[in-house]
């Protein structure tokens, strides 16, 4: 990987997109810290340190910090997140839009516009609903109708410039634009995070538990990058022969291919709608200022992941429970939505292709949907250990940080791909040189 950034900044039409997207993430972060007009930033700093919940948490760390600070950019690009994936979902849901996905290039812009529609009006929504939730408690300087246009507005506005910045990325920089902006803002998170557990569990103790602690929390990180490596890499191969056949006077055909399977089929969506449903009633409780009373209170308290694996209190672990049910849930929910064995078994067939050993049409579609309950198993339970490990050791160790399991997997597949759409650009550059030769 290294030695393909090194030859990559060799190249000057790779430098160029290279120093496109640093200039573009440094206007990021740079928008970062401008706060939305007319909002007290000390009222939600001391707001957000008096939480013993973590509902915020999530969205404070896909934000690289711009919620908490209540920047312009403080909705960030979780709006278009949000939109895309339910985009993809109504895609399966309504044939209007399943007929454009197909259509090609047109129909992909058309869904991609349509999105950009949704993003605005979701970003209206949130920010409305921040700026009268929060507005009535003192987020506002001044309560009144000026200032909650404004602060929707700003919001608003920063969401929307975020989507513009990510789409121009990907038109002219590296890598998928609204990814990297994603992964640059978990990232501008790491640094306190990681001060954080050194003034946690090593600096003040005595060398030999420094020496220790700092091995164990190094170990632990590379063990779970590891993890995300193998399960982002992971692939089960489905060899396909295709029968030879005469077009003409030339015979065509015979030829040997695979379908690849990811073992992480659904990527790190399962636990992004995991945790976005387990967190979505506490954020509405924090929005309108309400503790609970009785067994609501203990509902909260169970949903809350900071009471997850503590010793003295393991009855909330039932949380977790809930959490991985919904982990594994999801995972098979997505791919069975974005991943038609029926389909690919009739395409093939259409086209003379074959497994070995298994005949074509539905015995070749209940053969691809075997295998591919028995891969999602283990990429969901893959997911599942790197998402809970951080559940864990906080609950135990108290080691709370912002990047979790989510985040990981995030940082990891986005560099991944980034460094492989790069080579793939110096094979194309390599292949033109080539030619002209």
């Amino acid at each position: 990987m290294f030695a393909t950034v090194k030859n990559a900044f060799k190249i000057k039409e790779i430098r160029k997109k290279v120093f496109f997207t640093f200039l573009m993430l440094v206007v990021i972060r740079l928008g970062s810290q401008l706060p939305v007009p007319g909002v007290d930033r000390h009222y939600f700093s001391n707001w957000f340190a008096a939480q013993t919940g973590d509902a915020f948490n999530f969205l404070d760390a896909f934000t690289g910090g711009s919620f908490l600070n209540m920047s312009i950019l403080a909705l960030n690009i979780t709006p278009y997140i949000t939109s895309s994936i339910i985009m993809q979902l109504l895609t399966i849901a309504i044939p209007k839009l399943e007929e454009m996905q197909r259509d090609g290039e047109d129909g992909r812009k058309k869904i991609a516009s349509i999105t950009r529609y949704v993003t605005v009006a979701l970003a209206l929504l949130e920010s409305g609903a921040m700026a009268i939730g929060f507005g009535r408690q003192g987020l506002l300087e001044e309560y009144n109708a000026l200032n909650v246009i404004t602060v929707i507005a700003a919001m608003t506005a920063g969401s929307a410039f975020l989507m513009w910045i990510g789409e121009r990325i990907t038109e002219n920089g590296i890598g998928n634009g609204i990814s990297i902006v994603l992964v640059i803002n978990i990232i501008s998170r790491l640094p306190q995070d990681i001060n954080n557990l050194f003034e946690q569990f090593v600096y003040g103790k005595s060398t030999a538990l420094a020496v220790v602690a700092a091995a164990v929390i190094i170990a632990i990180i590379i063990g779970m990058v590891a993890l995300v490596v193998v399960l982002n890499g992971g692939v089960r191969k489905i060899p396909v022969q295709y029968a030879k056949k005469v077009q003409g006077r030339k015979m065509v055909g015979g030829q040997t291919t695979n379908i690849p399977l990811k073992v992480n089929t659904s990527g790190v969506i399962p636990i992004i709608f995991a945790s976005s449903l387990m967190q979505l009633p506490l954020i509405v409780s924090s929005l309108f200022n309400y503790q609970g009373t009785g067994a609501g209170a203990e509902v909260l308290k169970a949903l809350n992941s900071s009471n997850w694996c503590k010793p003295s209190q393991p009855v909330y672990s039932i949380g977790l429970l809930i959490y991985i049910v919904l982990v594994i849930f999801f995972a098979y929910f997505y791919t069975s939505i974005t991943f038609n064995p029926l389909e690919i078994a009739d395409n093939m067939k259409k086209q003379g292709g074959f497994i070995p050993g298994i005949r074509p049409g539905r015995p070749t579609s209940e053969y691809l949907t075997k295998i591919l309950n028995y891969i999602i198993f283990i990429g969901a339970v893959g997911l599942t250990i790197v998402g809970i490990l951080p559940f864990v050791f906080n609950g135990i160790f108290n080691a709370s940080v912002s990047f979790g399991g989510t985040s990981l997997i995030i940082i990891v597949s986005v560099i991944l791909e980034t460094v492989k759409q790069v080579e793939s650009q110096m094979l194309v550059r390599n292949y033109k040189g080539f030619l002209n030769d």
